[in-house]
């Protein structure tokens, strides 16, 4: 049995524009410049027919892990849920730093979609995990490389 991989609509979108660019736009380039580069004679010595190979390489093989990918993901649309007052995947979080009273807003997305910088974070993240399940209002201990650190959940979102 294959485990499926968690996504938002937007994490499924964001790969499917992907792939298509990579089977659409660099595939026909990357052929292209392998023809031009086999018309420049000797191929042990060409440097270009090899650096088109290479890319080549690369480019088929990250069309097959993101066709892997959406094959055995589920896309999980939050805004399509009845919103229960508990933090699922793909909700939107408003916590506070019950120490420094500092407040984050993040949303929970998967491992391929995180990015900290724009306040998305894996559904495997310390934090995520801590939060999941938790209700509005509930405080949470959270485990961290600098130790314990509590927050309060002001707010969850499924947007």
């Amino acid at each position: 049995m294959v485990n499926l991989i968690p996504m938002t609509v937007r994490g499924a979108e964001k790969l499917r524009e992907e792939l298509q660019k990579l089977k659409n736009i660099k595939r026909p380039r990357i052929i292209t410049a392998i023809a031009e580069a086999r018309e420049h004679g000797d191929l042990k010595e060409n440097a270009e027919y090899h650096s088109a190979r290479e890319e080549q390489s690369f480019c088929e093989g990250r069309i097959k892990e993101i066709e892997a990918k959406l094959s055995n993901s589920q896309i999980i649309d939050v805004t399509k849920l009845t919103n229960n007052g508990r933090v699922i995947f793909g909700s939107t979080i408003t916590i506070l730093n019950m120490k420094n009273k500092e407040k984050f807003t993040y949303q929970i997305v998967g491992d391929d979609e995180s990015d900290f910088k724009k306040n998305l974070i894996s559904i495997n993240s310390p934090i995520a995990r801590g939060l999941i399940g938790k209700r509005n209002d509930a405080i949470v201990t959270i485990s961290t490389p600098g130790g314990e650190v509590e927050y309060k959940i002001l707010k969850i979102d499924y947007i």
